[in-house]
């Protein structure tokens, strides 16, 4: 769990809102935000320390966010600055919203691939993550 306080201060609160808005940009970035996509992400938030019933108030404040954002840097910090295990549990998260609909278009493919370098990911390791969470879902 990245944060143990179920109590989320303010600080633990921000950073929940922007590693959120960072999965709501991949999943709105194929123009197709569906309601699977919105349940994986409720979900990762809740694993890493999200209280349930600030869920849907942290999902409006990102949503506001990644709308009025016109890059990904804004999102990436908190993530970056994440432990490797949590690290990788937002890089499964994002492969598993890219591959909700069962493909991956060349938008998606592109962020990840941004995202690879500002997240710090080795290749060999985002491309693991991917091939495991595509034989989870397809």
């Amino acid at each position: 769990m990245f944060f143990n306080n179920k109590n989320n201060n303010d600080k633990e609160h921000e950073d929940l809102t922007r590693i959120a808005a960072l999965l709501i940009h991949a999943a709105r970035i194929d123009e197709n935000y569906s309601e699977i996509e919105k349940k994986i992400i409720k979900r990762t938030l809740i694993e890493i320390g999200a209280n349930t019933e600030n869920v849907e108030n942290i999902l409006v404040k990102a949503k506001k966010i990644e709308e009025n954002s016109n890059q990904i840097l804004d999102f990436t910090k908190e993530v970056k600055n994440m432990n490797e295990q949590n690290k990788i549990k937002i890089i499964e998260t994002l492969w598993k919203i890219i591959y909700s609909n069962n493909e991956a278009d060349i938008y998606e493919t592109s962020l990840m691939r941004r995202l690879t370098g500002l997240l710090y990911i080795d290749n060999k390791v985002m491309g693991d993550i991917k091939e495991k969470i595509k034989r989870e879902i397809l």
